[in-house]
Order: C-alpha cells, then structure tokens, then sequence
C-alpha cells in the first residue's frame, strides 16, 4: 500500500545566500573588469599612444590584458588593469560591509534622518532663533552647535548629531555604568551656554571634578555640599529661608524635608501631614521675623514654647497662629507624637556643619551668599551635593534646587517668557538627593519658560518609589524628551517599551514540495521592531530615543571622554580627584589629633 507523500516546508535560507553570494561575485568580477578596462585605456592614453579606445570587454581587460594593450609597458598595465581595479575593488566592498552592517544593525521600523529632521541641525538651528531672543536675526547656518539644543547624541546609523531643542523637558532612565553621567550629563554641563544646575551624590572622578574648572573658565562656580562630599571649605551659604516668607513658599520648603524622609506611600498619613504642617508653621514664623533656621529646632525640642505662635500673631497670619495653637494646646500624646515626627524630619538640621551651609554666618565679607534670583541671570554653575541614605542632607538640596528653578521662570516671566539663555538643570540621582514633590507638575511647564530639566534615574520602578505610580505617569508623559539606557531589568518597563517602540511587516517565504511539485507563498506577518530582550542588551553607550510626536530612534551617545579636548578635561578631573582624596584625609588626621588630645 502506498503512502501518500504529504507536503513538507523547506527553508530557503542557504539557497537564498548562496545566489546573493554568486550574484556579489559576479558583480565584483564585472566591477574589476570594467575599471580594468577604464584604466588600461586611460593609461594607453596618457603614456602616448594615441589611438581609439579599446572595446569594452571587461573579461579581456582583466584576464587577457595584453591582447589589447600590446604596446603598454609592463608596469603601466599592471597597475592600470591589476593594481588600482584591486584597491577600488577592495574599499568598495568594505564599504558596503560597513553600511550594510550599520544597516542591519538598526531594526527596520525605527526613525532614520527624516522622521528626526525637527533635532537635527539646520531645523534645530531655525527653531533656537524663534526661541531666544539673543538669537533674533541670526541665520540658522551661523548659529553655533551649543546654542541650537542639548547634545543627546549620533543618530544609529550614520553619525548625524541630535539636539533637543530649548523647550524640550527631559527624562533618562538609565542604569548604572550605562553613561549616564560620561554620555550626557558631563556634555551637557560642557556644552550649556547659560547657567548650569547639577545635583549629584558623587563628587571625585565624576561631574563635578570633570567639569569644575571648565566652567569656573566660564563664570562663577558655587557649591553647597553640606556633607562634605567634595570636603572643600564652606566658602557659600545659602539663605533656606528666603521663599518661606509666605504660605505657599514656607510649605513647600517643609515638603522638601518631608518627601527627603518618607516614600509617596507613607506621605499622605496623619502624622505625616501634621508634621508637615508644623514645620510649615515654624518656618514661616521663623522667616517672618528675619531669625536662622536653627530656632526651628529649639522650638522642636519645646513644643510648648509660644514664641513661634506669637511671631505668627506679630506677622498678622492669625490662621497659621491658631493651627500652630491647636497642635500644641492638644492631646500631649498627639502632640508629642506630632513633634517627634517633625523632629525626625528636621534630623539633619542637627548636625552643625550641615546647618552652617544655610544659616548666616557670622563672617558675612567671609562666605558668600548664593542668591538664586541672581544665578538665573549668570552664566554661573551650582553644584547641589549630598549623600543619599539616613540622615542625608537631601532635603536641603531638593530645597535649593527648587528654589533656582522657580527663580528662574519668575525671571522668565519678568523678560516676556523665556530665560535666555535657558537653564540648564541635571537632577543627576533625581530620586535620591533631590525628591521634588511637585516635579511631575512642573515639567508641565518649565520648558516653556526656558528652565531645560534632565532628571536621571537608574529604573522606572526608582520613580514611582519617590512619586507614586501615577506621579511617574505624569513625569513620563510630560517629558517630551525620553532617553532609554542600557541595563533595564524591569521586564514590565521593557516590554511596555518594547509595545511604544511597535511592530513591523516582516515577509516571509515558504517553500513546500509535494507529488505535484514545489510551490510558493509569501506572507506578512507582524513583528516586534525592539523585543524586551533587545532592549535589555542596548549596549553601554547606546540609548533608545522617544521623542514626542516623532517614531523611536537608536542613538549613541558621545561620552566627553572621546571628544577633542578629553585630555585636559581628564587632567583636571585626576587633579580635582587627588584634591578631594588629600582634603579628606587631613580631615581624618586632624580628628584623630583632636582625639589623642582629649
């Protein structure tokens, strides 16, 4: 009995290479014909002998070459028929290696020049004039790469540069070692052209050695490192009272210190929100009457002193007067316990050489005020350091940073909308050393008022830590500007990536043979352009774009490391690095002198 043969799909990859490798063979073996060809009666040309070309017979050319040059020297037409049809030959073929490999490297379906025409050069440059009034006038070829946008790095393939533009808001998520700092926030500090904000929990071989002295090149540098990160002399003090003479600024300033203490879970409780109300209470009554930050701290330690309640009255802020009452007039448990949780908040306020930072000194003409109004005007740097973890002094940095921020769209608004030149602010270890409450909010606007954030994070899951899971929405949404690093383990965050970036047609062909013969089929079926598994290997230097209103992209970054320039930069950082290291340890000998003493 016989079997019926049933139909059986065949792969047609190794057919389908092996004719592309006999079609490439053949077009190399007429490409180094003809220029044999070429070249032989070029060279028959120029040596003298003038007669008609020969006919083209690339074959002849390369195998039999003397059959139509006879005359030639045998020289001349081994480099004319062998030597220069080789070389041409050969940087040809490497070239359409490299491009095909550059090609194939970048998934079909992701944005190549013309989908990202708005971030590159010539429309960048055209929409940095509209935007800064210092530009007005100027022609878009005469406008300088720095002034056109933020560098975020070369389009994959080909090596155009891609710039946001100075409205853009930004939002990277990368994780550690993947070039966050070394790709984007050290080009961006070098690159800035108006005044520069970075906050960071690092001081040596990172951005504020690299950077310190290229900047101090170009204005003033001030650091607040309250925890001694960089061990310099506290030669800056900064007035944290300042914006707490009213309600809105006095509440905002205990925010800082409650969002620096608590995760967004634990925010909204009763001793949480009565804390936060107290300390409220307390600065406000402490800025009123001119008094430092550190009477807060008695007043903590003494909730049945009545003075706070009195500057209150004095101040005519009768409201806050009678909560500030209510609180201490209640419960001695409740209060206590009201007290405490604010105490805790305040913790760092404890420590002395943290408090000096934002206190009056008692040398004025010693220490210098930073004044953030006046920052904003400068083309100055501010580096916000401090260490993350209990008892940091995050609170004070987020303080400070929201501070020059605001500053910054009141000047915006004083000069018709827009600072010019923007602001630049790098909230490096954002969900760490500087947890602005209301940042998801602000992004909404801080564009377009000319303040440029870049807030960096290691994860997606780090954010919705610091602001809930609807606060990251909102600061993922309202970023328009999203950079995607190597090393996302989230396998959540990279497949709801891997879904943004979308799908592709991809063709395929299926060969079956049966007793009646072969047949094919084409079809189309529908693929993922970046799986999770491809977005978690983005290699270290790379970084998925998701720019607003444009298709995903694949760029690579431009570490300051390998541009013109780099050895000096990394001199001054080695110096700067041996500065903090020889600072910290005399630091170390002196206390153990001070201990043998006592």
């Amino acid at each position: 009995m016989l079997t019926p043969r049933t139909s059986t799909p065949t792969s047609t990859t190794g057919t389908d290479s092996l004719v592309y490798l006999l079609f490439a063979a053949l077009g190399v073996g007429i490409g180094a014909g003809s220029l044999a060809w070429f070249f032989g009666n070029l060279a028959n040309d120029l040596i003298g002998f003038q007669r008609p070309w020969a006919p083209y017979e690339p074959t002849t050319a390369l195998l039999h070459s003397r059959d139509l040059w006879p005359g030639l020297p045998e020289t001349a037409l081994v480099i004319a028929c062998y030597v220069l049809p080789a070389l041409i030959t050969l940087a040809s073929a490497l070239l359409a290696i490299w491009i095909w490999f550059r090609l194939r490297g970048n998934p079909k379906g992701l944005a190549g020049q013309r989908e990202l025409t708005s971030l590159l050069p010539k429309e960048g440059a055209t929409k940095s004039i509209s935007l800064r009034t210092s530009l007005k006038g100027s022609r878009p070829k005469d406008v300088a790469p720095d002034d056109r946008g933020v560098l975020l790095g070369t389009l994959q393939p080909g090596r155009r540069e891609i710039r946001s533009s100075w409205e853009d808001v930004l939002l990277a998520i990368m994780a550690p070692r993947s070039g966050k700092t070394s790709g984007l926030a050290i080009p961006a500090i070098l690159r800035a052209p108006g005044p520069v904000l970075l906050t960071s929990n690092k001081a040596a071989n990172d951005a504020f050695t690299t950077t310190f002295d290229a900047r101090a090149r170009v204005g003033t540098v001030w650091a607040l490192d309250p925890q001694q990160i960089a061990h310099a002399d506290r030669n800056t003090w900064w007035d944290i009272l300042a914006d707490a003479r009213d309600l809105a600024g006095a509440r905002r300033l205990a925010g800082h210190f409650v969002t620096a203490s608590v995760d967004e879970s634990s925010a909204g409780d009763f001793w949480s929100t009565a804390a936060a109300n107290t300390l409220t209470a307390l600065f406000l009554a402490a800025a009123n009457d001119g008094r430092p930050i550190t009477d807060v701290l008695s007043w903590l330690a003494s909730p049945a002193d009545r003075t706070p309640i009195d500057l209150l009255h004095d101040a005519g802020l009768e409201a806050v007067a009678a909560q500030l009452h209510g609180t201490v007039a209640g419960a001695v448990e409740t209060r206590d316990g009201i007290f405490e949780t604010a105490r805790q908040y305040a913790s760092c306020l404890l420590d002395p050489d943290i408090a000096a930072w934002v206190t009056p000194p008692q040398d004025p003409s010693a220490v210098r005020e930073f004044r953030p109004e006046a920052f904003v005007t400068s083309i100055d740097t501010v580096f916000l350091l401090s260490k993350d973890g209990g008892g940091s002094a995050s609170a004070i940095i987020a303080a400070a940073a929201d501070a020059v921020m605001r500053a910054a769209v009141i000047q915006a608004e004083r000069d018709g909308g827009r600072l010019d030149p923007p602001l630049l602010a790098i909230l490096d270890e954002a969900a760490n050393v500087c947890r602005l409450k209301d940042l998801p909010d602000l992004y909404s606007h801080l564009g377009s008022r000319g303040v440029i954030p870049i807030t960096i994070l290691q994860s997606y899951r780090q954010g919705q830590r610091v602001w809930g899971e609807t606060g990251m929405d909102a600061l993922w949404s309202a970023s328009t500007i999203k950079l995607i690093g190597s090393g996302i383990d989230d396998a959540d965050f990279a497949d709801k990536l891997s879904r943004l970036v979308g799908d592709h047609d991809v063709r395929t062909v299926s060969v079956s043979t049966s007793e009646s013969g072969k047949s094919t089929s084409v079809s189309m079926r529908q693929e993922r352009i970046l799986p999770a598994d491809a977005i978690r290997a983005l290699p270290k230097g790379s970084a998925l774009l998701l720019a607003t209103g444009i298709r995903p992209a694949l760029l690579d970054l431009k570490p300051w490391y390998r541009e013109p320039g780099a050895s000096v930069l990394a001199a001054s950082s080695e110096e700067a690095t041996a500065g903090i290291t020889k600072r910290a340890v005399a630091k170390v000998l002196h206390q153990h002198d001070i201990d043998k003493a006592a």
